[in-house]
């Protein structure tokens, strides 16, 4: 569990597009086996440590021929940024998605001190 010990509590959030293969052939779409794509995300502003960050997805638009397997995630969050992670492997084939994020934790204020 993450405990904030803070009175000023931020909430970011965002909805990116990860990628639209099927507009250009791309291996999301035309390709075969473990494949991964990363998006980078810059906060509003920074988060006094890194926050709890939750993703999902929004859209998904997937050929239905095989199975659709995938996995969502976040990696490398900072008190900046993160990155979402989506991966796919075997024959799905995804032609595009749409990722949801939010971002919620503790900022800096004013009155806090600094030392050293």
């Amino acid at each position: 569990m993450k405990k904030l010990e803070n009175h000023l509590i931020g909430i970011d959030q965002g909805d990116v597009s990860l990628f639209a293969d099927f507009e250009d052939g791309g291996e999301m779409w035309t390709g075969e086996g473990p494949r991964e794509r990363r998006r980078a995300i810059r906060f509003g502003e920074p988060f006094r440590a890194p926050p709890a960050v939750h993703v999902s997805v929004s859209l998904l638009d997937a050929d239905t021929a095989s199975a659709v397997r995938t996995e969502l995630l976040v990696d490398n969050v900072t008190n900046e940024g993160c990155e979402i992670v989506f991966r796919t492997w075997l024959d799905t084939r995804i032609a595009r998605i749409r990722v949801a994020w939010m971002a919620i934790g503790a900022l800096n204020h004013d009155d806090d001190w600094v030392i050293g």
